[in-house]
């Protein structure tokens, strides 16, 4: 029933993102910017690229902005604002020490019940994010690696890693909006459904390139995060912490062996990640060990 639910406010908001930026986009290319001497409504490239640009900048920055409000309604969720449990005031003190060592504002800090091993840190800016812990990760982990944890996920928030990620998304995004509809548009103005398909298969294509840097990216922030974290409370309490993980998700994997999972539509933002190769959102757990094991050393 949950993945449903996820499924249809994922449909319903991808629906309003797509409503708002050809509302937006209209008055901004059509009224907006001509009234400051910028028409973009002249050739048919220029045209194309303006729209690539609202779509593929307007759609990620959208998600950005609407990331908290999703992630909320996506999960079973319940905001520490006054910790009732000794787990819940350790997460909670351990982020508002963080934030108040970086001179920032105290993200949100909420837990979810999950019993995977997870945390994961999300929002617009550096003074707008929040924290969210799995019930799993907090029952399985000591103190000391639950501080680590929280720890590489307030790396995320103070690296800005949200926003960083959000412009090479919108990058990619226009790059594949626009040369999919400038390969397919003499084919559109023949016959326009062979067109759309054409389009449509081309858009599907590039997506999945334009995947490959924007994974390679999202590699390299775990790293600096896993930096953060070891600076914050010791290289070595940050290697305990995700050799603890990697047990954990070995176990979860042998307890549902055979058993095909559905992956969570927030899963980019949790602190691992299963595939391997160019298409991985996390480095390998041994990689990131090996990491901090060198930055001990002279």
């Amino acid at each position: 029933m949950r993945s449903f639910k996820g499924i249809g406010l994922l449909i319903i908001t991808n629906l309003l993102i797509m409503f708002t930026l050809i509302i937006s986009g209209n008055i901004l290319i059509n009224f907006i910017l001509p009234q400051f001497g910028i028409d973009l409504r002249g050739s048919v490239a220029t045209h194309e690229f303006a729209w690539a640009l609202v779509f593929g900048f307007g759609g990620a920055f959208i998600s950005l902005f609407m990331s908290k409000w999703l992630a909320k309604r996506g999960m079973r969720m319940q905001q520490v604002i006054t910790p009732s449990t000794p787990k819940e005031k350790l997460v909670f003190d351990t982020v508002k020490q963080l934030a108040e060592r970086e001179g920032i504002k105290m993200p949100e800090v909420w837990v979810y019940w999950d019993d995977a091993p997870n945390a994961f840190a999300t929002g617009p800016t550096r003074n707008n994010a929040m924290i969210a812990v799995s019930s799993g990760l907090a029952m399985s982990m000591s103190d000391d690696e639950l501080k680590a944890v929280l720890a590489h996920e307030m790396g995320h928030v103070t690296n800005g890693d949200m926003l960083a990620t959000t412009l090479l998304q919108g990058l990619m995004n226009t790059f594949v909006y626009f040369v999919a509809r400038m390969i397919a548009r003499p084919i559109m103005e023949r016959n326009y459904f062979m067109g759309f398909m054409v389009y449509m298969a081309l858009q599907f294509m590039l997506s999945i390139l334009a995947m490959i840097p924007i994974c390679w990216f999202s590699r390299r922030r775990e790293f600096r995060a896993d930096a953060y974290a070891a600076g914050a409370f010791g290289s070595q309490t940050m290697i305990h912490a995700l050799q603890k993980l990697h047990a954990l998700s070995q176990q979860n994997a042998v307890a549902h062996e055979g058993v095909h999972q559905q992956e969570d539509a927030l899963a980019t933002m949790k602190i691992y990640g299963g595939f391997s190769g160019l298409f991985a959102t996390h480095p390998p757990i041994e990689a990131r060990i090996e990491a901090l094991r060198s930055q001990k050393r002279p």
